[in-house]
Formats: C-alpha cells, sequence, structure tokens
C-alpha cells in the first residue's frame, strides 16, 4: 500500500514538472539587422570602444526579455538594441540592483527607426537587468539584439 502511494506520488510530480513549459533563449538571423549591427561594431570601435557581450535574441512581439549584465562602478558602457525593422514600437528599460529604472528608452519604429542606443555609468559594482521589448502587429516571432560595450580606460 505504502508502495502504491509513493509510486502515485512520483508520477504526478513527473506529469506536473514536464506540464510547465520552460522559456529559452534561441538565436534568430536577420540579413538587415546583422548589416546594421556591423556598421555599429565599425563606429562603436571607432569611438575607443570595446564589445563585451552581443546576443541575437527570438522575441515574442509584445513580450519583453530580461537580459542581466553584472556592470562594474564608474566605467562607461554603451548599449545597443536593435529590433526588427517592421516593429511599430521598441522599448526598453533597465534596471538595477535595487529594481529601480535607471533607463527607459521608447522607439517608435516608423519614427525613430529600429535601434535604441544609450550610454551608461553605474556607480558601484552590481548585477543590472536589461527588458527589451517591440510591438509588431504582422508579426509574432521577431528577431531583436543586444549588444554591450566598454569604453577602454586610458592609462
Amino acid at each position: 500500500m505504502k508502495a502504491s502511494i509513493i509510486i502515485l506520488f512520483v508520477l504526478s510530480f513527473f506529469s506536473i514538472a514536464q506540464g510547465q513549459e520552460i522559456l529559452r533563449a534561441r538565436e534568430c538571423h536577420d540579413q538587415t539587422i546583422q548589416l546594421q549591427v556591423d556598421s555599429i561594431k565599425k563606429l562603436l570601435t571607432l569611438e575607443a570602444f570595446t564589445l563585451i557581450k552581443e546576443t541575437s535574441i527570438s522575441m515574442e512581439s509584445g513580450y519583453e526579455w530580461p537580459i542581466m549584465a553584472p556592470l562594474q562602478g564608474s566605467i562607461w558602457y554603451e548599449f545597443v538594441f536593435i529590433g526588427n525593422t517592421e516593429s511599430k514600437l521598441l522599448e526598453l528599460r533597465m534596471y538595477d540592483e535595487h529594481e529601480k529604472e535607471v533607463i527607459y528608452k521608447k522607439n517608435y519604429g516608423d519614427i525613430n527607426g529600429n535601434i535604441i542606443r544609450f550610454s551608461y555609468r553605474s556607480k558601484w559594482d552590481a548585477w543590472h537587468i536589461i527588458r527589451p521589448v517591440q510591438i509588431n502587429k504582422k508579426k509574432k516571432i521577431l528577431c531583436g539584439y543586444m549588444m554591450l560595450f566598454k569604453k577602454e580606460q586610458k592609462q
């Protein structure tokens, strides 16, 4: 009797665990975005920035995609988010380790384009979370690209 109860408990646990949907980052490829990425990399390299992190992400229209970034205090960072060229709205919010919003940027795709770029210096070493989102009425799954650059320190 005890064995059958244990087996039922284990089976119900596995059925619940398998029913949960796991969200994983998936890369995407968009030739138009890749051309913009290459141009921005060249431009920021000329401005003495070094690319330290980049990723392409497959996003769902209307849903934020959180990205964690450990930032060092008093270092000058440059963030670039590139969304789908057909997206009507792109927003990006960044929060510090206390969940205080430190950056908010909003682009209307047809007016401001599909690139959000901003500079930021953290006051101290801390994790930050970046939450980009894009809205597209024609497509549900969209490509996004995030880059993080660091300004070279002169010795």
